[in-house]
């Protein structure tokens, strides 16, 4: 199940069509330009187990670039195309990429990009080239559209951050199988969601992020049709729907919010009838939100909790969740234990860390520390959120990891931003954490201890929003900086973040907006 088989059977047929340039790209050009691609990574020496990094925006050449990389037996990065050089650089490095593709969008970061970064060997740009590197459609073309000869399935390895500030990459193993193997996700699409030749599965997220990237590549290893929103807009995903009668989605809750807050009369104008399961992930969704959706498009709004580590998934359609307002469902892949903080199980109803057991494995690379403290001795893993089940084995999130804040559905980890506002002359201390946003789930709120409490104000705030705005990408960075006399510590030196973030968060029945 990979490009081959449909460009043999249905050569014409459009695998993905971008949004909203309308670039259609068959399956027979996805296999011949997938195919030139695998052998241009020969050519430049790359073989299996090997890793290529990109970092771009949606666009028509993300696909094949993906595609070539997964037949080859490679690992492929896709690197966020919000990030700034610096972090982008690490990630590049870490992954340990011989290969990096850009694009002519991003060759502000790229220009920067252009020195010596880990093991890359060649810089490659679509659309257009600058200094430093070369033309990937002029690589690609002057290649032979057959098959490479060792044919072998590859993977993702894509990065999620961690405590400590600095992203980890999730090296799973290899699947060692012949190209067009189906993955374990290809049967949880077709047995949940009932994906097939037949669907149309619209992709309104940066193809960056695990879901997006990955149900993208299941829908066409099963022959459907991709429709890749280069932008997400509210009315322009509803037109969508519309107009390619598009039998499958996949949301964050913000996109939800944003399609809501459309006024009545513009939402009714659109057929919807299409849709037979919309997949919502990434961040919990608000129940009023979930239930305002469920009206509007009927129950074929689906939930799913799950990681980049793919160590578990759970599960909950419409019917399900209206039975247990909340839950994030059952497991489908692992099975859910919570556990207390000295590793025994605790009874349905007492919340805990959620560790999954007997599902995929993962590493972190070059992190065997991080690798080993998401494991226990009974080898369950955990991604390190708090929750509870039900009596009937129902899954309910009530808390974060420790520190991460989830805005409009991306991670965000604070101490990265906490270790770069903390080199601010200005700043004595500084605490950085999720607020509510009832648009985006949380916001990222800054709480600083100033040199001088009597510069506190709207100019140093705006001050320091700007500073890290020159540094970090923008989601990392504080919407609002409010200011302390003495921030919560204990004489060890730990930060009581709680102290402070539970002014922010009373009222609320849980840390999940």
């Amino acid at each position: 199940m990979y490009p081959q088989v449909h460009a043999e059977s249905t050569p014409d047929k459009p695998a993905y069509i971008m949004a909203e340039s309308g670039e259609v790209v068959t399956f027979q050009q996805l296999n011949d330009r997938s195919n030139r691609t695998a052998q241009l990574f020969r050519s430049l020496g790359l073989k299996e187990g090997d890793c290529i990094a990109m970092m771009m925006e949606n666009n028509a050449r993300f696909f094949e670039i993906v595609w070539a990389a997964q037949r080859a037996g490679l690992y492929y990065t896709c690197i966020s195309s919000r990030l700034t050089a610096p972090e982008a650089s690490y990630i590049i490095a870490d992954c340990g990429a011989k290969l990096f593709v850009t694009s002519k969008a991003k060759q502000e970061v790229a220009a920067e990009l252009r020195g010596d970064v880990g093991a890359v060997a060649t810089r490659m740009m679509v659309n257009g080239t600058i200094d430093g590197y070369d033309s990937y459609e002029k690589a690609r073309d002057a290649q032979p559209a057959e098959p490479i000869d060792d044919e072998r399935e590859g993977s993702d390895m894509l990065y999620s951050s961690g405590t400590t500030g600095r992203p980890k990459g999730v090296r799973p193993p290899l699947p060692g199988a012949p190209a067009g193997t189906p993955p374990p996700l290809l049967m949880l699409v077709t047995a949940l969601y009932g994906a097939g030749p037949d669907s149309v599965y619209l992709s309104p997220a940066p193809l960056y992020h695990a879901a997006p990237l990955r149900f993208n590549i299941a829908f066409q290893r099963l022959g459907g049709t991709c429709i890749v929103m280069e932008n997400f807009d509210p009315e322009g995903a509803l037109t969508l729907i519309d107009k390619y009668k598009v039998t499958h989605s996949q949301w964050v809750p913000t996109m939800f919010v944003r399609m809501l807050k459309l006024p009545e009369e513009m939402r009714k104008q659109y057929d919807l009838s299409s849709l037979q399961v919309a997949i919502h992930a990434a961040a919990p969704c608000p129940i009023p939100v979930k239930e305002q959706m469920i009206e509007w498009w009927g129950p074929v709004i689906y939930e799913y909790y799950a990681g980049t580590e793919g160590n578990g998934f759970t599960s909950v359609n419409s019917e399900e969740w209206l039975a247990h307002k909340g839950s994030v469902g059952k497991a489908l892949s692992g099975e859910i234990h919570i556990l207390d903080d000295d590793g025994g199980e605790l009874p349905p109803g007492e919340p805990g860390t959620i560790y999954f057991g007997g599902g995929g494995q993962f590493e972190y690379h070059n992190d065997p520390d991080k690798t080993s403290g998401a494991h226990n001795a009974k080898g369950w893993s955990t991604l390190g959120d708090i929750g509870y089940v039900d009596e009937e084995g129902f899954l309910y999130l009530t808390d974060r990891k420790a520190n991460m804040i989830i805005s409009g559905g991306v991670n965000v980890y604070p101490q990265e931003t906490e270790n770069l506002l903390i080199t601010h002359p200005k700043v004595s201390d500084v605490a950085v954490f999720g607020v509510p946003n009832e648009d985006f789930g949380e916001e990222v709120k800054a709480v600083v201890q100033p040199v001088d409490m009597s510069e506190a104000g709207p100019e140093l705030a705006e001050e320091l929003i700007e500073f890290c705005k020159e540094r970090l990408s923008k989601i990392k960075c504080p919407r609002s900086v409010d200011f302390e006399a003495e921030l919560p510590r204990h004489p060890t030196g730990k930060l009581y973040k709680r102290i402070l973030k539970e002014r922010y968060w009373t009222g609320r029945e849980s840390r999940i907006v």
